[in-house]
């Protein structure tokens, strides 16, 4: 083989720009956990679904007033951290570390906000005789397992991303992190509120007590 010919070989066929299918080892190892975790939700879920089909005395505790209305400020104020999330990456990209340490800040305070309102409502639940091995709502007493199992383990994905936030914003504003390295920790937040946003439905607003 000519050394002209295995020139051409070495040579790329790509001249569009970066690679269309390359990607960093942190952004990639973020990925592989959410598609994982995915799974995870996915399975919890649908044993929900199952055990709520399969029980037609399924317990529906949650009435509009208060909890409903209670769950969907929750609910607000995650979609807002996510918000301020993009902000924040956006602001990295720019170079800009003091916005995007405040925009992380400020997603942090949402996802503490929503621990803090979650743990409220667990406190009541408990108060008014939902636990995970019994409820005085009559029915399947796999509602209260199934509850606080989906809704801890969220619950424990957001106390998590958010002290995980806070390790990147300081590093990032202190220069030892790059602006990928808060996109991949975006990545991870907007995992956390998407599956939120299956939780709040399925859980809460089929159980609806009219």
């Amino acid at each position: 083989m000519s050394d002209s010919h295995a020139d051409v070989l070495r040579e790329s066929p790509w001249t569009g720009g970066g690679s269309p299918y390359s990607i960093g080892s942190k952004k990639l190892g973020m990925w592989l956990f959410i598609v994982s975790d995915t799974l995870t939700f996915a399975a919890l879920l649908l044993t929900y679904s199952y055990c709520r089909l399969t029980n037609p005395n399924w317990p529906k505790p949650f009435p509009i007033f208060n909890a409903i209305v209670f769950t969907t400020i929750m609910t607000v104020v995650l979609l807002g951290s996510s918000l301020t999330m993009v902000m924040g990456v956006a602001a990295a990209h720019r170079g800009n570390r003091a916005s995007t340490v405040k925009w992380m800040l400020a997603t942090m305070l949402g996802g503490a906000i929503f621990c803090g309102l979650h743990a409220t409502e667990w406190m009541h639940l408990i108060h008014d005789g939902l636990t995970p091995f019994s409820n005085k709502y009559g029915g399947s007493p796999l509602f209260g397992a199934t509850f606080f199992g989906i809704t801890g383990l969220h619950m424990t994905h957001v106390a998590i991303g958010v002290i995980y936030l806070g390790i990147v914003a300081t590093g990032f504003g202190r220069g030892k992190f790059s602006a990928e390295d808060v996109e991949v920790s975006g990545l991870y937040w907007h995992f956390v509120d998407l599956v939120w946003m299956f939780v709040f439905p399925m859980i809460y607003l089929m159980s609806v007590k009219y």
